[in-house]
């Protein structure tokens, strides 16, 4: 079985966007960059909400991972804007389960709060890598949007860059 990787950057007060979905403040550059671009190689699949989707489509790009293969799910998408972005509209929790069970790499939960909690509360995430950036937000999209059940956590790693960007990759125990 695969496992899904919630790898994500946020906030120290636990948010991966503002409200209107930017993330000015996340630091762009740095070692926490070389490090986030090597996971790729541990991926072959990436799944993605509309809204961390639209992120990029707002900069044309159609398919920001062409490396993996890579779902967006939403329910108000009519059609993929790319033939290489398979679009899942019902069915989220069935679908993953699905993609674990097929042999291949991990599969990497990239954003979504809405996605993230649909499949938590499914018991589907096996880890949760956080890029944790020394900024405060206040308010914003946090990890997950809506409650989610008490988990306990076990730390797998953790890692402290210079610039204050902090890696920290949990296992959720069942």
């Amino acid at each position: 079985m695969r496992a899904l990787k919630y790898y994500v950057a946020c906030t120290v007060d636990g948010f991966i966007a503002h409200a209107d979905g930017s993330f000015d403040g996340f630091l762009p550059d740095g070692e926490h960059v070389a490090d986030f671009v090597e996971s790729y190689k541990s991926f072959d699949t990436v799944l993605m909400g509309r809204k961390t989707y639209d992120v990029g489509l707002r900069e044309g790009k159609t398919n920001p991972y062409p490396m993996l293969r890579s779902y967006v799910f939403s329910r108000g998408m009519k059609a993929s804007p790319d033939p290489n972005v398979t679009l899942i509209s019902q069915n989220a929790v069935e679908v993953v389960r699905g993609l674990r069970s097929e042999a291949g790499k991990d599969i990497w939960l990239c954003g979504g709060a809405d996605l993230a909690a649909t499949l938590c509360k499914a018991s589907l995430i096996d880890e949760l890598v956080l890029k944790v950036n020394p900024v405060l937000f206040g308010t914003g999209i946090p990890l997950f949007a809506s409650a989610i059940q008490q988990s306990a956590l076990q730390l797998v790693d953790s890692k402290v860059y210079g610039n204050g960007v902090v890696l920290l990759r949990y296992r959720l125990r069942g």
